[in-house]
């Protein structure tokens, strides 16, 4: 009887009480996790905006906001000036997103609602395994390879087509050797256009099939659902992809280095000229630079960059919350 009565205590589930308690403990302690998370990430964001500000301060003094309109940059004479690196990087970076968000949101439609259903997954695999190859692989390649291509048979006819055209001359003059602006961009499209493409696709394919296929009922075209469709219930997570790609563009180093040409004077606006950009001149220069003015300089332009994409990111936020807003409203 004893045995009996011992073996039904330790056959018996544990009482409410006792469940609710281990519940709510797991809950304390998932709380508290996600709190810490929370709190070391946002003291890791200010600890390197602290850094960098402290360490851009003797620029900051003697430039001020100045440093970001300035086109001088010699070490010898430590005269600094931002503009060339600000005005590459954000040149680049439009350009890359000019090729990258078109063709990105083509792959997507065509993997969503056009590709037969064999070619879905290796086409999906391909494209994805894109943004597995190294960023130096990109550069050399665009170096040895993409370049000369380029500036025999893109930069050489539109020199010659639009060169001469009133208001468009400045942006094709300069010798077309394939290195520059344009170059980079490009390269800088190749490289982002796996990330923007993954998350459009992944984001098409969470739209209810019964919303389609009611606008499809209804005689709508491919185009018309997804204009109407698919693009109203998931514009968050494209434009969520278009600033990953932005992001990546922004903060992309070595592709850069090998194609911008690595020139801190900028002639003129021309696409075809040689450039440079923050991150570019951070990598050619930062471990020669000695302490003093050269290193503040080069740490102001990594605050630049970090305000940069602050900036873009809010915007993205403020866009997405307008867009909310209005959601439902007619226009």
């Amino acid at each position: 009887m004893q045995e009996r009565e011992k073996a039904e205590r330790t056959t018996r589930p544990p009482s409410p009480k006792v469940q609710r308690h281990k519940g709510a403990l797991a809950d304390l302690f998932f709380a508290g996790g996600a709190k810490l998370a929370v709190i070391v990430t946002l003291s890791l964001l200010l600890g390197i905006l602290v850094s960098l500000i402290v360490g851009a301060w003797p620029a900051i003094e003697k430039f001020g906001p100045g440093f970001l309109t300035r086109s001088a940059w010699d070490p010898v004479m430590e005269d600094f000036g931002g503009w060339v690196m600000i005005y590459g990087t954000l040149a680049t970076s439009f350009i890359a997103l000019l090729i990258a968000v078109p063709v990105s949101f083509g792959i997507a439609l065509f993997l969503t609602e056009m590709s037969p259903t064999w070619l879905k997954r290796p086409l999906g695999t391909a494209i994805e395994l894109l943004a597995a190859i190294p960023s130096i692989v990109y550069g050399m390649w665009g170096l040895m390879v993409f370049g000369p291509i380029l500036a025999e048979y893109v930069q050489a006819p539109l020199q010659a087509s639009l060169g001469a055209v009133p208001g468009l001359d400045f942006l094709f003059s300069g010798p077309p050797v394939g290195i520059g602006i344009l170059p980079a961009g490009i390269i800088l499209a190749i490289m982002i256009i796996p990330f923007i493409a993954s998350v459009m696709r992944d984001v098409f394919e969470v739209t209810p099939v019964m919303l389609k296929e009611s606008a499809y009922g209804l005689g709508s075209t491919t185009w018309e659902v997804v204009y109407k469709v698919v693009l109203p219930y998931t514009k968050a997570g494209v434009i969520g992809g278009i600033m990953l790609g932005l992001g990546r563009a922004l903060g992309e180093t070595m592709a850069v280095t090998f194609v911008i040409g690595n020139m801190n004077q900028l002639a003129s606006l021309s696409l075809f000229e040689p450039a440079s950009s923050i991150t570019a001149t951070l990598a050619n220069e930062f471990a020669e630079a000695g302490d003093g003015l050269h290193r503040a300089s080069l740490i102001y332009l990594g605050l630049v960059l970090f305000f940069i994409t602050f900036v873009v990111l809010s915007f993205s936020k403020l866009l997405l919350n307008r867009l909310q807003k209005n959601e439902g409203s007619k226009t």
